[in-house]
């Protein structure tokens, strides 16, 4: 048997975890039911989200590669929450009926085709329902109530970056009339205004006349965010345009920008993009497949709730997701009275959602399709570079990273604030997700990954902690073309 206790740190410090309590408990059921042990790891984990996706213990099948193997199995403990609870009895009730009762909303598929991202994007469709009922904007429910990305030194920052950038080309007459900046994921629109408060102040200030010539696209998926942002910087309205992006395929709405874009900014994006999670057990690669389920009790509460059995509720989240909580109402108008018991529906569902987990072989990394044109093979030196490893992709982060860098000019830089993972140990240390915040879903960026995809696209990548706020787990990319 193999324990991975990853957040070690943890054992030292003022509140330091009991080890004893998080791991000894487990064994002792392992040993009570005769597991073979000799199959088994249990691997600690410290999952930082309060609202996420995970039981107490998990049982993870490590399928086997070829027929007639046995498989393997990976326990996983949250360490945050085994403290409190009866750990020994729980897993043996796990090893037990680890599926009793369950309410399956999907098959077995990728993470990134899972229903979690279904939920992902009705958040941002229909965000305006959600808001309503939590009484509360989607920006209060980050960290600190608000985004970096707004702070007015870095925004000055990067606008005496753009300005020292064109003045040379000005001077030569190589500076396109038209000055094209993106903003992907505007929030509330209160980065684009102080953006362009600061550029209209700088310019003014300068004599260069860059002002007239700016086009601020703002870009979105949500088009409720969208109008939003657009009365927020209604005194720019002459040069701002506003588009209903999907960040994962940039280029399908913004192509006739390629080469042309002097700044892509870019502010907690990728973390809310669908990802896969590989992994390397053992010398060996597997992909992390999902299923999203309702634990028994809570299908049977929330099924109570809407006059509904347990096992209609894959047809009615299929009906909320498809359909939203609006058009809910008139579909099944038998179990929601009006659009309120329809959203507190899609609230419940979601807060008791979560996510049974195994581990896939992958035959070969270069028949993984990671994300169009790159294939897995991209991911090996990160996979195979020591100890047993499993960490993100990012698939939808990466194809948006290529879609951007296409855009740019040859002079042009991609910036992003974002909860990248710089350093590949930290995945053997550290959970980094999924976790929930509010209505959406939230992963860690595999900054080498994207790195290692920037280099190929012919673009140096840097990452540096956000400078002008201590603390924080907020990092700033940059991406610029190799000279």
């Amino acid at each position: 048997m193999i324990v991975d206790f990853r957040p070690h740190a943890r054992l030292r410090g003022r509140a330091p975890v009991d080890l004893d309590k998080a791991v000894t408990p487990v064994v002792a059921a392992l040993s009570a039911e005769e597991a073979d042990l000799g199959r088994i790891r249990v691997v600690c984990d410290w999952v930082q989200y309060r609202e996420n996706f995970r039981d107490v213990v998990d049982f993870r099948p490590i399928m086997a590669d070829s027929p007639g193997t046995d498989e393997n199995l990976e326990i996983a403990v949250d360490v945050r929450r085994s403290q409190d609870v009866a750990l020994r009895e729980l897993t043996i009730r796990q090893l037990h009926d680890d599926v009793v009762g369950r309410v399956f909303l999907e098959d077995w598929v990728p993470g990134r085709d899972s229903r979690i991202w279904d939920f992902n994007a009705l958040y941002w469709s229909a965000l305006e329902c959600w808001e309503k009922s939590t009484g509360r904007g989607y920006e209060q429910a980050l960290p600190g109530g608000e985004s970096d990305a707004r702070n007015r030194e870095t925004v000055r920052e990067l606008i005496s970056e753009l300005f020292g950038m064109w003045q040379p080309l000005a001077v030569s007459g190589a500076l396109p009339e038209e000055l094209y900046v993106i903003e992907l994921g505007v929030g509330d629109g209160n980065q684009a205004k102080v953006f362009l408060d600061e550029f209209r102040d700088l310019d003014r200030t300068g004599g260069h006349d860059y002002y007239r010539r700016l086009h601020y696209l703002m870009c979105d998926y949500s088009q409720h965010v969208l109008d939003l942002a657009q009365e927020t910087v209604v005194e720019h309205s002459e040069h701002v345009s506003s588009f209903a992006v999907d960040a994962t395929k940039v280029r399908a709405t913004l192509g006739f920008l390629r080469h042309k874009v002097f700044l892509v900014y870019i502010s907690n994006v990728y973390d809310n993009l669908p990802t896969d999670e590989v992994a390397q057990l053992a010398g060996r690669s597997y992909l992390v497949e999902v299923r999203a389920y309702l634990p028994a009790d809570s299908a049977a509460f929330i099924a109570e709730s809407v006059s509904a059995d347990p096992h209609e509720l894959p047809a009615l989240v299929h009906k909320l997701l498809r359909l939203g909580p609006v058009l809910l109402t008139e579909a099944a108008s038998s179990h929601f009275t009006d659009i309120d018991a329809a959203v507190e529906f899609w609230r419940q569902i979601w807060s008791s959602l979560r996510l049974q987990e195994r581990y896939v072989p992958l035959g070969g990394l270069d028949n993984y399709q990671l994300a169009p044109s790159i294939n897995g093979e991209i991911v090996r030196s990160l996979l195979e570079s020591g100890s047993d490893i499993r960490m993100q992709v990012n698939n939808g982060a990466v194809a948006s990273f290529v879609d951007c860098l296409a855009l740019l000019h040859p002079l042009g830089k991609l910036v992003c604030h974002d909860l990248f993972v710089t350093e590949l140990p930290d995945y053997r240390t550290s959970f980094r997700g999924p976790g929930k915040y509010d209505g959406s879903v939230v992963n860690w960026v595999n900054g080498q990954l994207l790195a290692q995809v920037g280099q190929r696209e012919g673009f140096e990548v840097r990452y540096a902690p956000f400078s002008h706020r201590n603390g924080g787990n907020i990092v700033t990319m940059t991406a610029v073309a190799r000279d």
